[in-house]
């Protein structure tokens, strides 16, 4: 835990002295901004055009997503939700990234989480896109009964309208099916960094998510890390060691902006945590 607790101290006083990253490194480059957006009225339409889908409340909280109420649980991805809204509105970004040293950290759980505590929030839009595309798991946390297929959208073959749903009316999520091959090189494609843009065109979302696989394992991530403005990292608490959560911060904060680093699976809760607001 102190080893956790060094490294994500470490982390932050990094970030806070990097204030202005280099010009390549700090955002995406001209040709990879996203086009002006939609006119409002043609965003509505757009999101009007996406098919929802039913989400069990009873099958979520089963996979520990507990956002899509206000509640206790939910408090602590409030917070996280709140914190991320501000950093990334005081620095005019849209897309983050979200990974982890290493397998099993919970990443895919907190974008969940995020992303229906975000959907609480009416005058937000968020997409979640999955890429994560060596294990692909958020159809599955979800329940989602549908063949709708993310991977379709990423290799260019349909536009998100066709492989996209809707499981709020402000929160969208593009999941794949099954594993790919290759997923560096897919990701890594200039033409991704154009579906995006005119994804975040089209739909003009306040915030797009990205569910990627652990740093670890692949250059997945670091491929895809010059198509986001931030990317936020997960740590296991008592498993991810301080080596892996510095070299990934490291190696990200080279490419990209690092918005911060998240302590998940934490058994301990502080004295504060303990009050009972929420009846």
């Amino acid at each position: 835990m102190e080893k956790i607790q060094s490294a994500i101290a470490k982390a932050r006083a990094q970030r806070d002295s990097q204030t202005a990253a280099p010009a390549a490194a700090a955002q995406r480059t001209v040709e990879q901004a996203a086009p002006l957006a939609a006119t409002p009225q043609a965003s509505d339409a757009a999101w009007d055009a996406l098919p929802s889908a039913d989400v069990s409340l009873r099958r979520l909280r089963a996979q520990r997503i507990v956002t899509l109420d206000r509640n206790r649980e939910a408090a602590e991805f409030d917070k996280l939700r709140t914190r991320m809204l501000q950093q990334m509105q005081a620095n005019n970004w849209r897309r983050v990234a979200i990974t982890s040293p290493g397998p099993t950290s919970g990443k895919s759980t907190i974008v969940l989480n995020l992303g229906f505590s975000l959907s609480r929030q009416s005058r937000s839009r968020t997409v979640i896109c999955e890429m994560d595309l060596r294990r692909p798991s958020l159809k599955k946390i979800c329940g989602l009964k549908t063949e709708r297929d993310f991977v379709e959208v990423v290799n260019g073959n349909a536009p998100f309208v066709d492989h996209g749903l809707r499981l709020r009316p402000n929160l969208a999520i593009g999941a794949a099916q099954s594993p790919v091959m290759m997923p560096a090189e897919l990701l890594q494609d200039a033409k991704l960094g154009a579906i995006l843009n005119d994804m975040e065109a089209t739909y003009d979302p306040t915030v797009m998510m990205f569910d990627m696989p652990p740093f670890q394992i692949s250059d997945d991530m670091m491929a895809f890390a010059d198509k986001v403005d931030c990317v936020m990292i997960v740590a296991a608490a008592e498993k991810t060691k301080m080596p892996e959560l510095d070299a990934c911060e490291r190696e990200i904060a080279n490419v990209t902006n690092v918005l911060g680093v998240v302590l998940n699976k934490c058994r301990y809760e502080s004295v504060d945590s303990q009050y009972e607001y929420y009846g």
